[in-house]
């Protein structure tokens, strides 16, 4: 896994060309998900049923649109790290993927979606083949407040190599619910 990272490191700067500093970026949220289910992988049946964990948080990039009621459009980013359980294999899952974000500007009605870069600690799941380590991830997602900052919401999260390592490889849809936490 870490022979992937330098990849990963040189997909984040090919995703992000500018200067970056911390005044770039400001936490949005923190959350937990766990998947709700995902026995299809976008149209076709998998060979095997996953289980999904992990724990997000959100950034806000500097891009954005607001009007003065506070409804516009905004870049985040977001990052998560986890575990993909299938035919009794665990991986460790991490993911950095640039969303765009539709609704208000601090976060509590949101709808975004995203494509970014994910790691798993293993590819082979019983007869389920990743292909490799680093995949493609595919997200789209919406949030509502629930309670004061805390939310709630629904996210796609899709793992695929894209077919790069040949076209018996599978990747997962999973479809999860989240529970955020705004600041």
């Amino acid at each position: 896994m870490l022979r992937a990272v330098p990849g990963l490191l040189a997909a984040a700067h090919c995703l992000f060309p500018w200067p970056c500093g911390a005044e770039d970026l400001r936490l949005l949220n923190v959350g937990v998900r766990a998947q709700v289910s995902g026995a299809t992988v976008l149209g076709d049946v998998a060979p095997e049923e996953f289980q999904a964990y992990d724990a997000s948080a959100t950034f806000k990039l500097r891009w954005e649109r607001y009007n003065e009621e506070g409804w516009g459009v905004g870049t985040r980013l977001m990052a998560s790290a986890g575990a993909l359980r299938g035919a009794g294999e665990t991986a460790l899952t991490v993911s950095l993927i640039p969303v765009l974000a539709f609704g208000t500007e601090d976060g509590r009605f949101t709808l975004d979606l995203g494509a970014g870069a994910a790691l798993l600690s293993r590819h082979q799941f019983g007869t389920q083949d990743f292909g490799r380590p680093f995949q493609f991830a595919l997200t789209f997602g919406v949030s509502a407040p629930l309670y004061d900052r805390v939310g709630v919401g629904y996210r796609f999260m899709h793992y695929s190599d894209a077919g790069l390592h040949g076209p018996h490889t599978t990747g997962a849809d999973l479809h999860m619910i989240e529970l955020t936490y705004r600041f």
